[in-house]
């Protein structure tokens, strides 16, 4: 009887940390609308006003909201829009049109994006427009119901706005700023980019219509409001459906942001990179650790979450090299200490691996020179090392002139933890010249 009770209290504790795990990973990758947004409060007042300005009074804009990647431009725009759709007026009356550079390459493939999410494919059918502001000003024209106080608004967001400024012409973004300057129908534009020149990149008739509003956002916050965040977006929320559960975990994360060796890692991440993104990457790989024999959050978790982060992903690369191309990256570094990082080429590198292989010869195999030629085309394709210059079809490639991609420091820290490796290629990478 006990054994099946524990049983059925396991499975209730499962269902509870997965339920946790969900809630959490939600807000780690900005699903959740209801995360709350730091340090952005007057970008995000003067963001809603310009949407109600063109959603409930039918006023035209245009704003570039501008701040580095992981800054929370998305986030913030996502917000706004939850804030704005909750208007009963508004909900029901305007439309969203979300378009991104990466995807929608160039600006035929823009418009039929536009025309799916305006679900207008019935109405264009095989009509067929002489030019693409003739097709995009029909689209919109659909939209009209009269004169401009009772046209639909609609709101186009841009992501990637700079790789919209490279499409041919910039027609898409002349045509857009162009209604958004006219007494068409209410237009908001709303672009998000990380380049600070962006301005520079529109070309002078697309610069003249835009309304030149920017919101910057530069993660101006110090440590005491990132720990503050830290413990925010770990806490559960109160309408979490078991109180007692919700109580002790928040009391657990109480006693992990006063903890000295997770302020430590918290400072070291916060030194390295102020961004949001990476302090989710963090926490998540943190949480992937709860299970029900360790259902709440430790040190050691943030510990090995924060190691797994910092990880050199370039010595991670060398782990996996076999004996022969780990001695090469060791004449390499020898011919770096020897030549003062000049950048050397595969003969220089075959004849300092020669002069290892005379004077150790009953520890380390003599490969033949194809050999050995393939185990360094392998250390390019891994980019370990990269040539100097573009490869013309005169030069051999054993005289290509290369560099080396790794430093002293990684070369060494790789070998002490490289698995089985050979004393003597150990001995070799530590002493200071080739030759000793």
């Amino acid at each position: 009887m006990s054994s099946r009770k524990s049983k059925s209290n396991n499975l209730i504790h499962a269902e509870l940390l997965s339920q946790v795990q969900r809630v959490l990973r939600e807000r780690f990758c900005h699903q959740s609308p209801h995360s709350n947004l730091f340090g952005v409060q007057v970008q995000y007042k003067h963001l809603i006003e310009l949407l109600k300005r063109t959603a409930i009074h039918g006023e035209s804009n245009s704003v570039l909201i501008i701040g580095p990647r992981g800054s929370g431009k998305t986030t913030l725009i996502n917000h706004a829009l939850k804030e704005l759709m909750e208007i009963e007026e508004v909900s029901e009356n305007v439309l969203q049109v979300h378009l991104n550079g990466l995807l929608q390459i160039n600006d035929n493939i823009a418009l039929k994006e536009i025309t799916r999410q305006l679900n207008l494919e019935n109405v264009v059918g095989d009509k067929v427009f002489g030019s693409f502001a003739e097709n995009l000003s029909f689209l919109l024209e659909a939209l009209k119901k009269g004169d401009r106080s009772s046209s639909c608004p609609v709101i186009f967001i841009l992501d990637e706005f700079d790789l919209f400024a490279h499409h041919k012409n910039q027609t898409l973004l002349y045509n857009l700023f162009d209604i958004s300057q006219s007494a068409q129908t209410p237009l908001a534009v709303i672009g998000l980019t990380c380049r600070l020149d962006i301005l520079e990149l529109l070309e002078k008739r697309v610069k003249s219509r835009f309304s030149h509003r920017q919101i910057h956002l530069m993660n101006s916050f110090g440590f005491p409001q990132y720990l503050k965040i830290f413990k925010e977006q770990l806490s559960l929320p109160a309408e979490f459906p078991d109180k007692l559960f919700t109580e002790k975990w928040n009391e657990s994360i109480q006693c992990l942001t006063e903890d000295r060796s997770v302020r430590e890692v918290l400072q070291k991440h916060f030194n390295v990179s102020k961004n949001l993104r990476s302090l989710h990457m963090l926490l998540m790989l943190a949480l992937n650790r709860v299970t029900t024999s360790h259902p709440f959050m430790t040190v050691a978790d943030m510990m090995e979450a924060h190691q797994f982060c910092s990880m050199d992903s370039k010595a991670n690369i060398v782990h996996g090299l076999s004996v022969l191309e780990i001695c090469l990256i060791i004449a390499m570094k020898h011919l770096n200490d020897i030549y003062e990082e000049e950048p050397f080429n595969f003969q220089m590198v075959y004849n300092e691996f020669q002069k290892f292989v005379q004077r150790k010869a009953h520890s380390v195999y003599n490969f033949e020179k194809p050999v050995v030629m393939k185990a360094f085309e392998h250390l390019q394709q891994l980019e370990l090392i990269r040539p100097m210059e573009r490869t013309s079809v005169n030069t051999q490639r054993e005289y290509q002139l290369m560099k080396l991609l790794l430093d002293n420091t990684q070369i060494m820290n790789a070998l002490q933890k490289y698995p089985n490796c050979p004393t003597d290629v150990r001995q070799w990478a530590t002493s200071s010249l080739s030759w000793l």
